[in-house]
């Protein structure tokens, strides 16, 4: 049992508050105006200032309008994992030590929806919606204006790079105590190669000397600001990023680059938000750091269902221990059959009569039948579908209601071999799989409730004996 809380429930207490709700639900209509100054065709910043911008400041880059990627909506609001890109860049900026501030610049048309988010409590740290300037550069002079510190440390992160990590903050914040600018990048795993007007090769660089960029791009305000103004004096002045606003116009200015990640990847293509959102399930959770406090769960009714053994008798205990009023419920103590409605229904109506509330629902039973698929017997095989997949629906069902009066959360438990399908445990796999589509997709349909909907997916653990197989084909129903 040490072993099963030691690898699979470090994050099990924070999960309940931490984890979204379904965040992606595009954010509602654009309303007429936005925030107090960011009326249509505004770029005043000073009306919208209520405090100081200082310290380490983030600038999330939410314009665009993703023509590329085909969809009605802009890039930024697609939903990814359970959340928008912006969502995601949002929370990790606000869960990143070292950040003081975060501002988002949104093209004017769409500043209802990050006004939405300014206004939700949701991220501590953001503090200001402003609206794009026409060009990038007329975007970022804009965001100078607003920062009041002129020592300030500024990252700029585009967010349709949903997947930058904590590490590649903190190398960028940290490279800004010895550089004045700061840029990320990786390498090139592929030859790059020039071309001219005719598509004809010109040239072939030496690949050990080229990087590929991403974001953030890091500066101190005041050099960053300085080569803005020496570039404004300049007619035929265009950039795309700051970097070279820095490069061309300070020179002598060293430009520091950090190692950025090939999981940072942009999301510019219909492709890329596949495989965005394939890396955000791939993904292991950690937990951002915050300091949440294990008694904002005490009080709290908390239904388990597999809570006999294992990761669910451990959570039981755990969350007991901290002041939860757990309802425990299985197979083997309570007579619960979670394949039955009805056993279900009874559960949950005892912990309302208990509780007079359930603020969380966790499912952690299951059934495992190996061996090849032409060999599966029939009963075996429903009842792997009815146990592994129709209960968690008709949990999911049942609990639907009273989560939605409580704004509490569904927990869904499954494995790492949702990934992929192995031999011997196709219908388990595929089981699994279908458990991770239906948090998506419950997260997606329940975000209007109030209701959070979230997966865990812990590698393979070292069981209790009674959940060792007895043969090599089949191993128990949880008790």
């Amino acid at each position: 049992m040490a072993q099963l809380t030691q690898q699979c429930l470090p994050t099990v207490l924070p999960i309940f508050r931490y984890l979204p709700a379904k965040l992606g639900d595009v954010l509602g209509q654009v309303p007429e105006k936005g925030p107090a100054g960011l009326e249509s065709g505004s770029l005043r910043v000073d009306s919208v200032i209520q405090r100081p911008i200082e310290g380490v400041v983030a600038v999330i880059l939410a314009g665009g309008i993703g023509a590329r990627v085909g969809l009605p909506i802009p890039k930024q609001l697609i939903p990814l994992a359970g959340r928008t890109s912006l969502e995601h860049t949002l929370a990790v900026f606000d869960s990143a030590p070292g950040i003081d501030s975060i501002i988002i610049m949104r093209e004017e048309n769409h500043l209802g929806e990050a006004a939405k988010l300014l206004g939700s409590g949701r991220f501590a740290k953001l503090k200001l919606v402003l609206p794009s300037g026409i060009t990038r550069n007329d975007t970022s002079r804009a965001v100078l204006a607003a920062i009041t510190d002129i020592n300030a440390k500024v990252l700029f992160h585009d967010a349709v790079h949903p997947l930058v990590d904590h590490r590649i903050l903190q190398d960028c914040i940290g490279a800004l105590d010895s550089y004045d600018a700061v840029d990320t990048a990786i390498a090139s795993a592929d030859t790059i190669i020039e071309v001219n007007s005719e598509s004809c090769i010109s040239a072939v660089p030496r690949r050990s000397t080229l990087r590929r960029g991403q974001t953030p791009q890091a500066f101190r305000r005041g050099v960053l600001e300085r080569a803005y103004r020496l570039a404004a004096s300049d007619a035929k002045f265009e950039a795309t990023d700051d970097c070279s606003v820095v490069l061309n116009y300070l020179p002598k200015t060293p430009i520091f680059v950090v190692n950025g990640s090939e999981a940072n990847i942009k999301i510019t293509e219909p492709v890329d938000i596949h495989i965005a959102d394939k890396l955000f399930q791939l993904r292991g959770f950690s937990h951002p750091g915050r300091n949440i406090s294990h008694g904002s769960l005490a009080g709290k009714s908390i239904v388990i269902f597999g809570a006999s053994y294992g990761i669910g008798r451990d959570l039981a205990d755990i969350l007991s221990g901290v002041g939860a009023v757990v309802h425990s419920f299985s197979r083997t103590t309570t007579g619960t059959d979670i394949r039955r409605r009805e056993a279900i229904t009874t559960a949950l109506n005892h912990a309302m009569a208990t509780s007079g509330r359930i603020d969380h629902v966790v499912l952690t039973a299951g059934i495992l039948h190996m061996g090849p698929l032409t060999q599966l017997p029939e009963d075996e095989l429903a009842e792997s579908i009815d146990t592994n997949l129709g209960a968690p629906i008709r949990i999911a069902q049942a609990s639907h209601p009273h989560l939605k009066n409580s704004g509490g959360s569904l927990l869904f438990y499954t494995s790492s071999s949702y990934t992929r399908g192995r031999a011997n445990y196709g219908v388990d796999s595929a089981t699994k799989a279908a458990i991770v589509n239906l948090t998506q997709a419950l997260a997606d349909e329940w975000a209007a409730d109030g209701v959070r909907v979230n997966c865990i997916n812990p590698s393979r653990t070292s069981p209790p004996p009674c959940a060792r197989r007895p043969s090599a084909r089949r191993t128990p129903a949880p008790c």
